[in-house]
C-alpha cells in the first residue's frame, strides 16, 4: 500500500513538472521542496529503468520516453481520481473538485448550468476557467486537466469524447434607440456596416462566425473599435454612440444597458451550437457524468 501511495506521488510530480516546465514551480504546486520533487522523480526513472527528464542548469523538456510515459501518468492518476471520487459517492455522495474549461462567449450562461449543478451536489466544489479556446479545451480533456468544457463543436475534433449540446447562440445588433432612429426597419446586414462598430477581436470564435457569414454575403466589417472582452462591447454600447454585435446569450444574464435596443439579424442569421463535452472513456469522471446529467435536466441559454 505504501509502495503504492508512492508511485501515485512520483507520477503526481511528474505530470507536474511537465505541465509547469520549471522544476521550482512544480515543486511549489505540489507542496514540496524542490529536492524532494527532483529526488521522487529520480526514483520514479530508476524504476522505470528509462530517462524522463533532460536536465541542465535547470528543466531542458522531457525525454521522447518522458513524453510517452507522461500521458500514462495522467491517465492513471485521471483514473486514480476518479475511483475515489465514485466509491465517496457511493458512501457519502458527491465530493471532489470538478474542472471545467469555458469559452469566453458562455462565461455567463454557465452559470445557469453550475448553479443548479451545486445545488445539487453542495460538497463538490467547482473550478472554472473561462478565458479557454474550443481547441484548448478540447487538448486539455484528454490531458486529463479538465473534467469537462463548454465549447463551440463545430470545427473542433471531437474524437473520444461525448459532445451534449446546450443551446444555439444567435448573434443581435446592440445599439441605442437613438442611434438607430434614422435606420430602416427592418435593417439589413448592410445598414448595420454603416454603424460606428465595436466588435470582437478578429480571430475570437464569436467574430469569426460573423466574419465568414458576410464574407458570403460579399460583405466586410470595418469596425472602429475592438474587444476581447463582451462587457467591453456592452459598456461602449451603453454610452449612446456605438451599436456592437453579440450572441444574445449574454443578454439574458447581463441585462442590455438602458435605453438599448436589441435588434434580430436575420437574411442571414449568425448562428452557432455550445455544447458540454466530457470524456466518452468508461467508466470515466463520476463528477464529469453528474454535469451532463444535470445539463439534460435543465435549460441552459
Amino acid at each position: 500500500m505504501v509502495e503504492c501511495l508512492m508511485l501515485f506521488r512520483q507520477l503526481e510530480y511528474f505530470v507536474a513538472l511537465a505541465r509547469e516546465k520549471h522544476f521550482a514551480r512544480a515543486a511549489a504546486a505540489c507542496y514540496v521542496s524542490q529536492p524532494a520533487l527532483s529526488e521522487a522523480i529520480r526514483k520514479l526513472e530508476n524504476e522505470l529503468k528509462v530517462p524522463l527528464v533532460r536536465r541542465g542548469q535547470s528543466f531542458e523538456g522531457l525525454t521522447p520516453e518522458g513524453e510517452r510515459l507522461v500521458l500514462w501518468a495522467r491517465r492513471i492518476l485521471a483514473d486514480h481520481d476518479a475511483l475515489i471520487h465514485e466509491v465517496t459517492a457511493l458512501q457519502t455522495g458527491l465530493t471532489g473538485e470538478l474542472r471545467l474549461g469555458v469559452i469566453p462567449a458562455a462565461s455567463s450562461t454557465v452559470a445557469l448550468l453550475t448553479d443548479p449543478f451545486c445545488a445539487e451536489h453542495p460538497l463538490v466544489r467547482v473550478q472554472l476557467e473561462s478565458s479557454q479556446r474550443s481547441a484548448g479545451v478540447v487538448e486539455r480533456l484528454r490531458r486529463f486537466e479538465l473534467d469537462a468544457g463548454i465549447i463551440y463543436p463545430d470545427g473542433v475534433d471531437t474524437a473520444g469524447l461525448t459532445v451534449t449540446p446546450l443551446y444555439e447562440e444567435r448573434q443581435v445588433l446592440i445599439a441605442s434607440g437613438e442611434l438607430l432612429t434614422s435606420q430602416p426597419d427592418p435593417i439589413t446586414w448592410t445598414d448595420v456596416l454603416q454603424l460606428p462598430l465595436c466588435l470582437l477581436n478578429t480571430g475570437m470564435r464569436g467574430r469569426q462566425l460573423l466574419d465568414d457569414t458576410l464574407a458570403g454575403q460579399g460583405l466586410t466589417p470595418a469596425p472602429r473599435l475592438e474587444a476581447d472582452s463582451v462587457v467591453s462591447l456592452l459598456a461602449h454600447v451603453s454610452t449612446g454612440r456605438w451599436a456592437s454585435i453579440v450572441g444574445q446569450t449574454w443578454l439574458s444574464t447581463l441585462r442590455p444597458p438602458e435605453g438599448v435596443r436589441v435588434v434580430p439579424l436575420d437574411n442571414p442569421s449568425v448562428t452557432a451550437t455550445v455544447a458540454l463535452v466530457t470524456s466518452a472513456a468508461e467508466p470515466g469522471s463520476v463528477l464529469a457524468r453528474a454535469l451532463v446529467e444535470t445539463a439534460l435536466q435543465v435549460p441552459v441559454g
